[in-house]
């Protein structure tokens, strides 16, 4: 980032950073994929770099790439930079070829565009709408879908408005939807995994070599050394145990034979390659009965042959004995142990008859991870029958189970906020879908919306915002067609009150992520209800400022929290929001957000300006802390109640905290938990503010108890913050220095400073790494 009065600008060295990340990967990994992967990463970051260099891309602007408006879905590498290429550009597509072959017409995308304005288009256009068999994985591939159903309900002006704008790009751009072998699904259902997706990964698995290798020491190498050591024991003086003493009859002979068998061996299983290391004792027994068998003689290294013999003897027995026998049992079961490859394709062959776009409904999942039949096991190689699927093959295909979205929270499908938050706008498309009354045009716009929420963000500078669905030409042409009604707001209402009880429950130590934010703003306005969310802001490209709705938003947590704990541990002072009126946070208040960003740094204890991001990281925090980060809003007013109560989310909130405070053990890299810490100490504050005291006092007493069962530095470094909890409970201020060893838990330090959490417990300077 530039500084100075100017606005800001995106400098070249993070790509430059990436640009030499992908190459080195593309020229050094041992893995061709990954280095396979790494090359095309090389080659969209040097778009970015030569689109910077020659002025056809402007990261930071909403249209970021030249020649193209706003709605055109962009490419975009990490960091939010656009490459200078459409999503819905490229090649034509083979479902595109085989729509122009039947058309007759050449498969160029700008034929196929005017094939589909004809009679026989618009018929299979309909046709798809009616019928639902199609898939729209980028919005640009809903433009025609909307034309054909404008025409067909008589809106020829909005149809028209549609084609004008998308026209010029229509050799370009695809417009037009891909068919499909299934129709959508209930609208509750929702999946994180279709089976194609699945299945992909399961076929992604390849034998692992170690595995392999170490199955064929104890099912090969092992007996074979077994052999050769009877086989020398049978040579031992009964009295002092050395060998080569005596030689019963065919001894020669039978050596002979192990050695045949030997050569053999190592010719089939070349996996293992112990056996020939002059160090291993197998080496040294074969070496010295080929001393015996090829010199006629003893073997040259009489010593060292002993060596072996006794140590083999020691460590396991001798041959037969039955400690021995055991230990061969159980190493022979452990060889014979199913490959998670083999297993995986019995998988793939249950999976290959359900359709690849679609989830697995319940029981489903369950009986598809069931083991291995008799059937199964005669058609597979090295399987037997009754083999059972281990837990990370189970849990790769019940990531395809389709079940609502609280089922599948609570049976660990959906094991985090991030991973919830790419669920929901399944569902969430259909709640806000219901504001059409035909049914057609109600699927179309609800995989519609699923398809803009795919759309990645962009690195915006200067408060411009993302790109909304209500800005793409086609979406705005159906507006005036919705009906919002009593149904539909009551059914938003419902979804935005169940997916922020869900987030809570499921998750009670974690914010809400950005696009879970998104989606429970979308809800928010379909329901009618005013509410301000607020998205987590990155501290390396915070800009010194906050729109309007943050002010607004401190406004909804003081309603709530004013004369609470939250109000007095943080130290905040909620009433004096009270008075601020007209906040204008549909859009940017200047003064009041101005006003807004001096009061966060204000309370942070550092000066705005200069784009460094620890000062920037705690600017945002006390933003988080004055806002709640939604959860105020949750609560008030859109009307959050969790079944579980508020002292239940405290204590998981807890557990969260300590989590990673467990991992910060000579960390070299901490920050990132001390700040994961801190957030969840945070919702844990805002649990505890809305209990009653009684129930407060027993919360603090088993946060007290819970820091005490896990290792002692966690009870250490947690000791000031939990000083600083009982202070405050009781009365006290953190401001007021009257508790000099409590301290309030904020997740960032100044640059340059340790936090306090970090400090160990001699005193040493331990140093962790930037990351």
């Amino acid at each position: 980032m530039n500084g100075g009065d100017a606005k800001p600008q995106v400098g070249i060295a993070y790509s430059h950073a990436q640009l030499a990340k992908a190459f080195s990967t593309a020229l050094t990994h041992e893995d061709e994929s990954v280095r396979r992967r790494a090359e095309e990463r090389f080659g969209r970051w040097e778009k970015v770099l030569r689109g910077m260099a020659d002025g056809t891309l402007t990261i930071g602007s909403r249209a970021p790439v030249s020649g193209l408006p706003a709605w055109v879905t962009p490419k975009v590498v990490r960091g939010g930079f656009a490459t200078g290429d459409a999503a819905a550009a490229g090649p034509p597509e083979p479902y595109e070829i085989e729509a122009a072959r039947r058309a007759g017409i050449a498969p160029e995308r700008r034929a196929l565009f005017a094939h589909y304005l004809t009679d026989a288009g618009l018929a299979e256009l309909n046709s798809l709408l009616d019928d639902g068999h199609y898939d729209i994985a980028l919005p640009e591939e809903a433009a025609l879908l909307v034309v054909a159903w404008l025409l067909r309900a008589g809106d020829a002006d909005a149809a028209w408005g549609v084609l004008e704008e998308i026209e010029p790009y229509a050799g370009r751009l695809r417009f037009a939807p891909r068919p499909s072998r299934s129709a959508p699904g209930e609208a509750e259902i929702v999946h994180r995994e279709s089976v194609g997706g699945v299945r992909e990964a399961l076929a992604a698995r390849r034998p692992n070599r170690a595995v392999a290798a170490m199955n064929e020491a104890l099912a090969v190498w092992n007996p074979f050394a077994d052999e050769l050591l009877a086989h020398w024991l049978e040579t031992a003086d009964p009295e002092t145990g050395r060998v080569a003493v005596q030689e019963p009859d065919g001894w020669r002979v039978r050596g002979a034979a192990l050695l045949v068998r030997y050569r053999a061996l190592a010719a089939e299983h070349t996996l293992c390659g112990k056996h020939r290391g002059p160090k291993e004792n197998l080496a040294i027994l074969r070496s010295a009965l080929e001393d015996v068998s090829e010199g006629g003689g003893t073997p040259t290294r009489p010593g060292l042959l002993q060596h072996a013999v006794d140590a083999m003897v020691r460590r396991r027995g001798a041959p037969g004995t039955a400690g021995h026998a055991a230990l061969r049992e159980r190493q022979a079961a452990d060889a014979s142990r199913h490959t998670h490859h083999a297993l995986a394709q019995v998988l793939l062959a249950r999976l290959s008859e359900f359709p690849p776009e679609a989830g697995l409904p319940l029981p489903l999942p369950e009986r598809l991870t069931g083991p291995v039949t008799a059937d199964e096991a005669r058609r597979a190689t090295g399987l037997a029958a009754g083999a059972v699927m281990p837990a990370s093959l189970r849990r790769t295909v019940e990531a395809a189970t389709a079940a609502p979205i609280g089922t599948l929270v609570e049976r660990g499908v959906v094991p985090s906020a991030e991973v919830m938050a790419r669920l929901v706008p399944q569902l969430v498309a259909w709640t806000t879908a219901q504001a059409y009354a035909d049914e057609p045009l109600r699927r179309l716009m609800a995989g519609l919306y699923r398809a803009f929420r795919n759309r990645r963000s962009l690195l915006l500078l200067n408060l411009e915002h993302q790109v909304q669905l209500g800005e793409l030409p086609w979406v705005r042409a159906v507006h005036r067609h919705r009906v919002p009604g009593h149904g539909s707001v009551t059914g938003a209402r419902t979804a935005l009150v169940r997916l922020g009880e869900l987030a809570l429950q499921g998750f009670p130590g974690t914010i809400l992520p950005n696009p879970l934010v998104r989606e429970l703003a979308t809800l928010s306005r379909a329901a009618d209800i005013e509410v301000p969310f607020v998205e987590e802001l990155a501290a390396d490209i915070f800009e010194g400022t906050f729109s309007g709705k943050f002010l607004k938003a401190t406004q909804v947590a003081g309603e709530l929290l004013e004369g609470t704990l939250y109000e007095r541990y943080y130290g905040i002072r909620y009433a004096p929001f009270r008075d601020v009126r007209d906040i204008a946070w549909r859009g940017l208040a200047a003064q009041n957000s101005a006003s807004f960003a001096a009061l966060c740094a204000d309370r942070a204890g550092v000066r705005l300006g200069g784009y460094v991001p620890a000062i920037n990281g705690m600017v945002i925090e006390q933003a988080q802390i004055l806002t709640t980060h939604n959860l105020a809003a949750l609560v008030h007013p859109i009307g959050v109640d969790p079944s579980p109560g508020w002292g239940d989310l405290a204590r998981r909130a807890f557990t969260a905290v300590c989590r990673p405070v467990v991992r910060l053990h000579n960390n070299p890299r901490p920050f990132g938990m001390v700040k994961d810490a801190a957030y969840a100490w945070r919702q844990m504050m805002f649990f505890l503010a809305l209990c009653g005291l009684e129930e407060q006092i027993a919360v603090i007493a088993w946060v007290q108890d819970e820091a005490g069962r896990h290792p002692e530095h966690v009870a250490r470094r947690l000791a000031p913050a939990l000083a600083g909890l009982r202070h405050v409970l009781t009365g006290g201020s953190l401001d007021d220095g009257g508790a000099p060893g409590a301290r309030r838990f904020t997740g960032w330090a100044r640059d340059g400073h340790l936090h306090w959490i970090l400090a160990p417990a001699d005193g040493s300077s331990f140093a962790p790494r930037r990351s």
